[in-house]
C-alpha cells in the first residue's frame, strides 16, 4: 500500500513537471508569418470629364480625379439620362469660315496655319474637331469688301451666267481643300447676302429686292456655284436662299418676304435643283426665333415645302424655344441653328454662359441637327468687314501676328460640343434638376456625352444617374462641363 501512494506521488510530481514545461514552453511565442497588407478595391475611372470656367482659371481642362458610379446615397439633385428616348441625329458643329476669317489665318505663317486648321477640325490629340462650316455665297459683311460670282458693270445682264466666276473666292476655296485633308466627312451649308447687283430692284449690295425676272437665272447661280465648287472637290450640303433675309440694312443685304422665299423655291429653285441632278438640301428662312410665323408660311405651302428640308434659325431675338412649336407642327422638317456671335465688348463668362444655354444646350434640346457660332477668325481690331458690316463681332479665334493666335470664348463654347459629340450621334433625354441644364447624346460607338451648365450663383454638386446607378460632379458657378461615360 506504501509502494501503492509513493507510486502514485511519482506520477504527480512528473504530471506537474510536464505542465509546467509545457505552459514555460508556450509562454516564449514563435516568431510567426507576417500577415499580407490589406490591398483595397480598385476603383476604375468610368467617366472623363472635361471643364471650363467663368473666370477663365480652367479653359477645356480635362479632370484628373477618378470619376466611378456608385449607389451610394446623397442629397444632391438628379440629372437622369434615358437612352430610351431618342430623338434627333446630329449632324455638327462649328462656325463659318468667312472671307475674312480666310484672309486672317493666310496671315499666318504656314506651319502656324497648319498647326491651327489640325487644332480646330482634327478630333486627334489636342483637336477640338469641328464638323461643320457656313460658307457665304460670294461676300458676307465680314469680307474686306462686297462682291458676288456675277458683278458686271451698272446696265448689264449676264442671263446665261456666262460670266460666273468663284475667282474671288480661290482662297477659301484653298483653305477648304486644306480642311477637307483633316476632316474629309465636314458638312458644309453655304448662303448669300446678296444677288448680284444686276438682279435687284435697287442696283445695291445693301437692301432691295430680287427682281421676279431674274428669279429662274438666280436659281441657275445657285445650281452653279454647287456644281463649280464641286469641281473643286467641296461638295456643299446644304443652302439657304437668304442670309436674314428681314435684315436688309446690312452689307450686303437682301430683303426677302416668306411670300417671295415660297415662290423662289416652289417655280424656280426647287424644279432646277431637281432638273439638274442637284441633291444639295434647301434650308428657309436663316434669321431669328422671333418670327416663326416666315418658316411656317412656307412649310404651309406644299408646293414649296416638297422641296425643303428644314429651317434655319439665328438668336438674336426671340427665343430658343420658338424652335420646338415649329418641330411640333412640322415633325418631318429638320432644324438647324446657323449663327450666333460674341461681342467685342462681351465678358467670357457672360457669354460663355448663355451661349452654352441657349446654342448649345437649348438648339439641340429643341430639336436643331448642327450648332453654329458665327465667324471663324478676325484680327485684334475684328476686321476685315465690309463698309457697313459687323464692327463688334469677335471671332473664335484672334491673328494678331504671323506667329501669334488667342483662342476665344467661342472657340470653348463649340469645343465642349464638338470634340465629344461626332456626326450621327443622336440626342437622348436627359433630365434638368437643381439649376443644372443638360443635354445627353448617344455616340456612334455607345458612349453617351452629356453636357452640363451650372445656371446657379454658387457652387453645385450633383449626380449623372443612368440605370439605377450615378457619378457625383461639381461645378463652379457658371461653369461648363462636358462628361463622356
Amino acid at each position: 500500500m506504501a509502494l501503492q501512494r509513493f507510486s502514485t506521488q511519482i506520477f504527480t510530481i512528473l504530471l506537474a513537471a510536464s505542465s509546467l514545461a509545457c505552459c514555460s514552453r508556450s509562454s516564449v511565442s514563435e516568431p510567426s508569418e507576417p500577415k499580407p497588407p490589406v490591398t483595397p478595391p480598385v476603383v476604375e475611372n468610368q467617366m472623363d470629364a472635361w471643364v471650363t470656367k467663368g473666370d477663365e482659371s480652367q479653359k477645356l481642362v480635362k479632370l484628373q480625379n477618378i470619376i466611378a458610379f456608385s449607389s451610394q446615397t446623397n442629397t444632391h439633385p438628379f440629372i437622369d439620362v434615358d437612352l430610351n428616348q431618342k430623338f434627333q441625329s446630329i449632324d455638327g458643329f462649328g462656325y463659318t469660315l468667312t472671307g475674312g476669317s480666310v484672309e486672317v489665318l493666310n496671315r499666318l505663317t504656314a506651319s502656324k496655319r497648319s498647326e491651327l486648321l489640325k487644332e480646330l477640325f482634327s478630333t486627334a490629340g489636342n483637336g477640338i474637331g469641328v464638323s461643320y462650316l457656313r460658307l457665304s455665297i460670294g461676300a458676307s459683311d465680314l469680307n474686306p469688301e462686297p462682291f458676288s460670282y456675277n458683278d458686271l458693270p451698272s446696265g448689264e445682264t449676264d442671263l446665261s451666267l456666262s460670266k460666273f466666276s468663284l475667282e474671288k473666292d480661290m482662297a477659301l476655296i484653298t483653305m477648304l481643300k486644306e480642311i477637307l485633308a483633316i476632316n474629309p466627312a465636314i458638312k458644309i451649308m453655304a448662303t448669300p447676302w446678296s444677288p448680284p447687283t444686276w438682279m435687284k430692284t435697287n442696283g445695291s449690295t445693301i437692301g432691295g429686292e430680287l427682281q421676279p425676272q431674274y428669279y429662274s437665272v438666280y436659281a441657275q447661280y445657285f445650281v452653279k456655284y454647287i456644281q463649280e465648287m464641286k469641281k473643286h472637290g467641296i461638295n456643299i450640303t446644304a443652302i439657304t436662299p437668304q442670309n436674314e433675309p428681314l435684315h436688309p440694312g446690312n452689307n450686303p443685304s437682301l430683303s426677302m418676304s416668306a411670300a417671295q422665299q415660297a415662290e423662289f423655291i416652289k417655280n424656280h429653285l426647287g424644279p432646277a435643283f431637281r432638273s439638274s441632278g442637284v441633291t444639295t438640301k434647301i434650308v428657309i428662312y436663316d434669321h431669328n426665333a422671333d418670327r416663326p410665323d416666315y418658316p411656317i408660311a412656307i412649310l404651309s405651302d406644299p408646293q414649296a415645302a416638297q422641296y425643303v428640308d428644314g429651317t434655319a434659325f439665328h438668336l438674336y431675338g426671340g427665343d430658343i424655344n420658338a424652335l420646338q412649336g415649329i418641330h411640333d407642327t412640322f415633325p418631318t422638317k429638320n432644324l438647324y441653328f446657323t449663327e450666333q456671335y460674341t461681342a467685342s465688348n462681351g465678358n467670357f463668362g457672360g457669354d460663355l454662359k448663355w451661349h452654352i444655354k441657349n446654342v448649345i444646350i437649348g438648339s439641340m434640346r429643341n430639336w436643331s441637327k448642327n450648332a453654329l457660332e458665327w465667324n471663324l477668325a478676325n484680327d485684334s481690331q475684328f476686321k476685315p468687314h465690309t463698309p457697313g458690316g459687323c464692327t463688334t463681332c469677335k471671332g473664335a479665334i484672334t491673328v494678331s501676328s504671323s506667329e501669334n493666335f488667342s483662342r476665344n470664348v467661342a472657340y470653348y463654347i463649340i469645343a465642349h460640343a464638338s470634340k465629344f459629340v461626332p456626326q450621327n450621334s443622336v440626342r437622348v433625354a436627359s433630365s434638368q434638376n437643381g439649376g443644372i441644364a443638360s443635354v445627353a447624346f448617344l455616340q456612334p460607338s455607345g458612349k453617351i456625352t452629356l453636357i452640363a451648365l451650372n445656371e446657379n450663383a454658387t457652387t453645385q454638386s450633383f449626380n449623372i444617374r443612368i440605370n439605377g446607378k450615378w457619378a457625383t460632379l461639381t461645378l463652379d458657378a457658371g461653369a461648363v462641363g462636358t462628361y463622356i461615360f
